[in-house]
């Protein structure tokens, strides 16, 4: 299931970083010539249960002040909004999305600076919206490949386990170097929150550790509610002041296409082992804090609108509204200007977190004093 629906994934990402004409004028034969790596998969060396105690191994993590990007703040949020008192705090582990793109290899190197510093461009954006709450844990790790998705090759899917096994390893080290009474928090985005859709089902579900989850933002990637939820060790988060629960989106502006998604995504197998078919996306509205609901754009604490080469961003109060459509995708009403990199279809991926990151801010605040005071 996972590379099946990467494959769309993967091409949106590419989208982004490499162009839409590309994509809109060559299609899928294109992509695959020029990302998937031709090459036989070698099998990686695993990672010593104690490499993540290097903290080079980590993009953000307690302690480190100077280059976390996951510290970064827009210029104009109020500094009373910036943390808990250091007793209040959560721990956070957040898995980013794909930065690998390169063919030569079919999972990326720890080393690889391109992608680290795409990776730092997505913590800035992204895992940024929880330093509110707690320190951020962001790893490095040996990610699949982006032309992984693109191909029906059995590499894609064991450079996946792959990058997943790292994910584990640094996972269990986590755990083991947080007081074992800390809230947790896991986030995560696209091929981030693949990893932790599993990591849930296998880390979390069944056990004590479910219980110390304040709550799993795993967005941009479908969820089932029908034969994922039920796996994955925590309910749904239903109510805005809810914690020990999980939230997902997809965000589309209007009208939105997203018949790919749904073709592709009807065609897996859930982790109760019953086909996805027909069945509905868990969608969490991040404005309202609730599932299957409709906000107005004046409840929109604050966009985060990205400058041109994503170093840096402003907030936009009450511009993106967000409603919950049938099937479980996230609309925000006509197409709004983030810059350059909204995708065909009106597909704002990219953009999951950036446009409610004020109300993430907010959402993860909230369930982390509900969880405190519960």
């Amino acid at each position: 299931m996972a590379r099946k629906f990467l494959y769309f994934v993967a091409c949106m990402v590419i989208l982004v970083l490499a162009g839409a004409f590309i994509y809109q004028v060559y299609g899928d034969e294109l992509m695959e010539v020029a990302f998937v790596p031709d090459s036989e998969f070698t099998a990686q060396e695993a990672l010593e249960s104690n490499v993540y105690a290097d903290p080079s191994m980590w993009l953000a993590r307690p302690g480190m002040i100077e280059d976390n990007p996951a510290l970064w703040l827009p210029k104009d949020i109020a500094e009373a909004d910036v943390t808990l008192p250091d007793d209040k705090k959560a721990a956070v582990f957040f898995v980013h999305p794909t930065s690998f793109l390169k063919k030569d290899q079919w999972n990326a190197p720890l080393d690889d600076k391109e992608s680290q510093t795409r990776a730092r461009i997505f913590l800035r954006g992204q895992a940024s919206a929880f330093n509110t709450v707690g320190d951020v844990w962001a790893p490095r790790y040996r990610q699949a490949t982006l032309g992984a998705f693109l191909t029906d090759k059995p590499e894609g899917q064991q450079a996946l386990d792959a990058a997943y096994q790292d994910v584990l390893t640094a996972f269990d080290y986590f755990v083991s170097e947080i007081p074992s009474d800390q809230p947790i928090i896991l986030a995560g985005h696209s091929q981030g929150s693949l990893h932790l859709t599993n990591l849930l089902k296998d880390r979390v579900a069944g056990t004590p550790l479910a219980n110390r989850i304040v709550a799993a933002y795993v967005v941009g990637w479908p969820v089932s509610v029908e034969t994922d939820v039920p796996e994955m060790g925590l309910g749904i988060c239903e109510t805005p002041d809810q914690s020990n629960c999980l939230l997902s989106w997809e965000s589309f502006a209007e009208p939105a296409d997203y018949g790919r998604i749904i073709e592709v995504y009807d065609r897996t197998i859930g982790f109760n082992g019953e086909p996805r078919k027909g069945s509905k996306l868990l969608c969490s509205n991040p404005i309202n804090g609730d599932v299957d609901s409709a906000a107005q754009a004046s409840d929109n604490l604050g966009t985060l609108k990205p400058n041109a080469d994503l170093s840096d961003a402003t907030l936009v109060v009450g511009s993106i509204p967000a409603r919950c459509d049938e099937r479980g995708f996230l609309l925000i009403g006509d197409p709004p200007d983030m810059g350059p990199y909204a995708l065909p279809g009106n597909n704002y991926h990219v953009y999951d977190y950036s446009l409610f990151w004020t109300n993430i801010r907010a959402d993860v605040k909230r369930r982390m004093q509900a969880f405190l005071a519960g």
